[in-house]
């Protein structure tokens, strides 16, 4: 099959994918869009075309969601081809895009490549976190946003630590759900070492506005709080019962058929490490991200990363992360010249400067903790390997996450380590006594995404 030949493919139609695919077409560059769901707007603004159909899902959401709106309008009258339904398998170091649609295969053969593909929900890995009834809460807030779902019985709890615990619980006080408690890992040290950033916090003022407005929400709906939470862990058999942890000195049994995990997100660098492309462990957000210059260019030379794929900074830095690379691309292929590329992007760099202002505060006062689990808890949910299955390879000789897949086949399920990719880092370190960057990552490979062998052999032909 002969690729279809584009000046840019973007991969992504969250608020960097969409922002660069404007930027880049508005230059005269031919811009082709790749997404898996139906709509633009990604997972933050998931469905945000259809919103107009349903004004109370608006209402329960609120304006954060809602301001996602105007970029998809922009983004439909950009003139930018958007491709929907796609699942990219394999995007290679000569800019060729392989992907799924439909049930067939489609080839792309682009001059630059912009990965947007944003973030995943950290792993929670604690005792229980795999039976029924224990989902994150980016899960759950998707299905609140496409189909309107909630836990309607059997007591709910938030556990965990960020904003997203406290703005979920608000939008399920405005649909009406009744939260059984909110019980966070945040305790004194985090907000001591987050003072370290205090001027940054204030150059954010309005996100530390909006997460006090959340609080007090939920506060005033008496939703029981617990701060400072630690040794969580679910109760159940076959499904989730109850949440037990200490808090305030004591112990606590919390009844719940739905446990809603969270403890931030993290760059999706699936793409990225397949790509063979440079990356570095950061110590602030305690995950991989990919090395990339100002625009967002990778080591690999033609092909950018815009939006939380890159690091996290939110759905408003994405945007302007991907206008960088729209321009960045733009230029490349002398649809612009430098110094129009510089002028355009010069207020965009200073709206991004201001977005991430508060990031080293957050970084700080939402640290993760449950990251390295005791022996008996699963780390691997696909292969059921547990973390003291991780340290026996570790005492056999095993080094790293890609021997991990020999000594025990962790990280080669269907997930091919999205979930348990981290936490076998930090594991593995651990036993060893060494620095995560020192232990290293999966080596990921194509498909990305599953491929069966008939539709690979009909691109073939």
């Amino acid at each position: 099959m002969t690729p279809e030949a584009v000046d840019v493919v973007v991969i992504g139609a969250g608020p960097a994918g969409m922002s660069a695919a404007i930027a880049a077409r508005q230059a005269g560059a031919s811009v082709v869009l790749l997404d898996e769901q139906a709509a633009p707007g990604g997972q933050i603004y998931r469905a945000i075309t259809q919103v107009d159909a349903d004004a109370r899902r608006l209402d329960v959401l609120g304006p954060d969601y809602g301001a996602g709106r105007p970029l998809a309008e922009a983004f439909a009258r950009s003139g930018a081809r958007h491709e929907a339904g796609v699942a990219v398998w394999e995007v290679t170091r000569d800019h060729q895009v392989h992907a799924l649609q439909n049930g067939g295969v489609r080839s792309w053969q682009a001059r630059r490549v912009v990965l947007a593909t944003g973030a995943m929900e950290r792993p929670f890995p604690i005792p229980g976190w795999t039976l029924p009834g224990v989902m994150t809460a980016g899960a759950a807030q998707i299905l609140l946003k496409t189909a309107q779902l909630v836990p309607t019985t059997g007591g709910l709890v938030l556990a965990g630590c960020g904003p997203l615990l406290y703005l979920l619980g608000w939008q399920y006080l405005r649909a009406g759900v009744e939260i059984s408690a909110i019980v966070d890992t945040t305790d004194r040290a985090d907000h001591r070492r987050a003072l370290a950033h205090a001027a940054g916090a204030l150059r954010g003022w309005r996100v530390l506005a909006k997460g006090l407005k959340l609080m007090t929400a939920l506060r005033r709906a008496g939703v029981p709080f617990f701060t400072g939470a630690t040794g969580l862990a679910v109760e159940g058999t076959d499904h989730a019962q109850a949440l037990r942890f200490e808090a305030g000195g004591r112990s606590h049994r919390i009844e719940a058929a739905t446990v809603l995990l969270h403890q931030g997100v993290v760059p999706n660098t699936q793409f990225s490490w397949s790509l063979r492309a440079e990356h570095r462990w950061d110590e602030a957000q305690l995950c991989w991200t990919p090395q990339a210059d100002a625009w967002g260019e990778l080591s690999v030379p033609g092909i950018f990363i815009a939006g939380d794929g890159g690091g996290i900074g939110g759905a408003l830095a994405a945007a302007c992360q991907g206008t960088l690379a729209g321009l960045a691309v733009a230029a490349q292929l002398a649809r612009i010249d430098a110094a129009e590329r510089d002028r355009r992007a010069a207020p965009v760099r200073a709206e991004l400067a201001t977005q991430l202002a508060i990031r080293p505060f957050l970084d700080a006062l939402y640290r993760p903790k449950l990251r390295v689990p005791a022996d008996d808890v699963i780390v691997c949910r696909c292969e059921e390997v547990t973390a003291g299955d991780l340290r026996a390879h570790v005492a056999l000789g095993c080094t790293g996450p890609n021997q991990a897949k020999s000594f025990g086949r962790c990280g080669m399920g269907p997930c091919q380590g999205r979930l348990c990719g981290l936490t076998v880092t930090e594991v593995i370190a651990e036993a060893r006594g060494v620095s995560p960057a020192e232990v290293g990552y999966y080596r990921i490979r194509p498909p990305i995404k599953p491929i069966t062998l008939g539709e690979l052999a009909r691109e073939a032909r």
